[in-house]
């Protein structure tokens, strides 16, 4: 069982749009993500047009992959690397910790996290 970074059970991110490196819903990882999908995170206009200057466009819709495109407002389970760039860049988005996996911890402290934390609406 997936677990967050409190040591819980991993809880939803988002089903609309579907996420997940595995299209679960969940930000879940195993050996086979290498972008390590873990920060289920609140997309914002100025993340979003920071990862696409960063060479991830995730604003523009790819049917063929089954991709809507993302929007402000959406969550989504982000690259771990990419957050870290988005905060060093002080454009990182705000975190749902709850359904942020525990491998997150490997390379962010959770004192980090912390100020972006946001409560996930059921």
């Amino acid at each position: 069982m997936a677990l967050n970074v409190f040591g819980e059970p991993i809880m939803v991110c988002s089903t609309a749009p579907m996420t997940g490196y595995y299209r679960n819903g969940c930000c879940e990882t195993g050996e086979d993500d290498q972008g390590t999908h873990t920060v289920c995170a609140v997309m914002t206009d100025e993340f979003l047009e920071f990862s696409k200057k960063m060479g991830n466009d995730l604003i523009t819709p790819r049917p063929e992959w089954y991709f809507p495109g993302l929007k402000a407002g959406d969550k989504w389970c982000l690259c771990l690397n990419r957050w870290i760039e988005a905060y060093h860049a002080d454009v990182a988005p705000n975190v749902y910790l709850e359904a942020t996996h525990e491998k997150t911890l490997d390379a962010v402290p959770l004192d980090k996290l912390i100020p972006f934390a946001v409560k996930i609406k059921e």
